[in-house]
């Protein structure tokens, strides 16, 4: 009998295990989804923005590319929704968290269209292939690694604090030898992040899985997809200033 409830024990684990992993795919497949779709209304906006002079003027100037007042609220704009994803999230609806995400890729399309008259098509079509590929394999191995990364968060974060702060003040220096390191911590700051946010994506769908609750674990793939849409977009940036051949 005692046998009967080991086996019948066993079998419910692993039920319970494989109910999990078909969860977990589903769950990905909806962040890297919803990224996806906001990847691409980011960079339909950006180019259409950036390749009409009469839009872009709206927001820079065409000689000079400087923001004019409109445009500096459109640059700063992003970091400002995605403070109040943050702090909002709890009052949404999935639905909601997902409409705010999608209006949060249009703005950022704005605040990048300046690229497509800055750089080279091709090299931004270059620089968006190489971030793809690292991205896609940073993401994977923060998905499969056996490693304990959750330790590298608050190095991170204070890392992208310390970049930003960083970046605004070299807006006003315009030291080339500055936007280079900038550059190249970024780089690596995202990249780690990338890892980073794919881990904990995985952990926290694990860890409420069992409690059944489909609108928090909806909004929670929003939420990872607005990570992971982070991540990807700040390290094509950082590389394109990096690598992109300006007009």
């Amino acid at each position: 009998m005692a046998q009967y409830r080991t086996i019948r024990t066993a079998g419910a684990a692993g039920a319970r295990s494989a109910q999990i992993d078909e969860g977990l795919r589903a769950h990905m497949n909806k962040v890297y989804g919803t990224m996806s779709v906001g990847m691409l209304l980011t960079f339909a906006v950006a180019w259409a923005v950036g390749t009409s002079p009469e839009l872009l003027a709206v927001f820079r100037d065409p000689a000079t590319l400087r923001p004019n007042i409109l445009g500096w609220i459109v640059m700063f704009a992003p970091l400002g929704m995605a403070f109040a994803f943050g702090a909002a999230i709890n009052r949404l609806s999935a639905a909601g968290a997902q409409l705010f995400f999608y209006a949060f890729a249009a703005v950022m399309g704005l605040s990048l269209s300046w690229i497509f008259v800055a750089f080279t098509g091709m090299s931004i079509a270059q620089v968006f292939l190489v971030t793809a590929i690292s991205f896609a394999g940073l993401s994977l191995w923060g998905y499969t690694t056996k490693k304990d990364i959750s330790g590298w968060g608050s190095f991170l974060i204070m890392g992208v604090i310390g970049i930003l702060v960083a970046s605004i003040v070299n807006i006003f220096l315009g030291s080339p030898a500055i936007q280079f390191a900038i550059s190249i911590l970024g780089v690596l700051i995202f990249a780690g992040l990338t890892a980073y946010d794919t881990q904990n994506i995985k952990n926290t769908y694990i860890e409420h899985a069992a409690h059944g609750d489909s609108e928090w674990l909806g909004k929670a793939a929003i939420m990872g997809a607005l990570n992971l849409y982070l991540d990807f977009i700040n390290m094509f940036m950082f590389l394109l200033q990096l690598f992109g051949n300006r007009e």
